[in-house]
């Protein structure tokens, strides 16, 4: 079997520089894919540059900064806490746990850094991953400030876009967009925020999940179904939220929300209201210029 590529440096960098600059390039985990591309376009067009998502020396200058990638870290005995063992596949024994919660502290701090764990792990391959230890992680973007007036999900290119209200682009994300249960059309509004929602399990209203056939009450949590929050919308059961699994935003299916990575929902939570407007759309970031 052949093994897959090491993560490259200039890579993680360059992810590293995009999520400071509030362009998300999803997990941080040294490989060139589509969410890369799509996050220098976007950043691109927050710069009112080219939109191609080319990475020529314009962009590069604009993005360079003297804070290098990588820090130490020590871990701390706070790490360690609210894990839980394991979580099961099946959401009737997810709905008997009393939280959802990270499995381990590798998990805990991938997630904190916007790493993908994997890269996390290939950064500290002697690590145990214990309170005490110090370890390598990336400096990553702090959540950027300011107020959303407008959400737009872009359908076509699988992003979302936070714009101001004077039509200036503050964040770009990628998005998982519901396809089992296509997302709504239109325009919709921004009712709420739930941070560690509890989800609703309905398989007649969105899909089944296994043998399961019963309304269930899943506990929140980082690990759950919709992840660390839930930004609620006009549109009846339909949402903004994170994901278990933030390797997967932007390369796989949803069941028909709108699944963005943990760390970049949270973001978005802490700039929006109710009553931000949120558009189901075609048009792509490249037709923000």
């Amino acid at each position: 079997m052949q093994m897959p590529p090491e993560p490259d440096a200039a890579i993680v960098k360059l992810q590293v520089l995009l999520d400071r600059a509030g362009v998300s390039p999803g997990v941080i985990d040294g490989y060139f894919g589509d969410n890369l591309i799509k996050a220098v376009a976007g950043f691109g067009a927050q710069q009112k540059l080219a939109v191609d998502g080319t990475l020529d020396q314009e962009v590069l200058a604009r993005l360079t900064d003297a804070v290098p990638a990588v820090q130490a870290y020590a871990i701390t005995a706070e790490d360690g806490q609210n894990l839980v063992s394991s979580i099961p596949q099946d959401y009737a024994k997810q709905a008997e746990l009393p939280q959802l919660g990270y499995t381990s502290i590798a998990e805990k701090l991938a997630e904190r850094f916007h790493m993908d764990i994997n890269l996390l792990k290939s950064f500290n391959p002697t690590a145990s991953f214990a309170p005490g230890e110090t370890i390598a992680v990336t400096i990553a973007g702090n959540p950027k400030s300011g107020v959303v007036k407008r959400i737009e999900v872009n359908r076509t290119s699988g992003q979302v876009v936070a714009l101001a209200e004077d039509g200036s682009l503050v964040s770009v994300y990628p998005a998982t967009i519901g396809s089992d249960t296509p997302s709504p059309t239109g325009t919709h509004e921004v009712k709420g925020v739930s941070k560690m929602p509890v989800y609703t399990y309905n398989p007649e209203i969105s899909f089944q999940q296994g043998d399961n056939k019963k309304v269930l009450e899943l506990p929140g949590g980082p690990n759950g179904p919709v992840g660390s929050v839930w930004i609620d919308l006009t549109e009846p059961t339909y949402g903004i939220h994170g994901t278990p699994d933030p390797e997967l935003i932007g390369k796989a299916g949803s069941h028909g929300c709108v699944r963005l990575t943990n760390w970049d929902v949270e973001g978005l939570a802490e700039m929006v209201k109710p009553g931000v407007v949120a558009e189901f759309c075609q048009v792509t970031v490249n037709a923000r210029l």
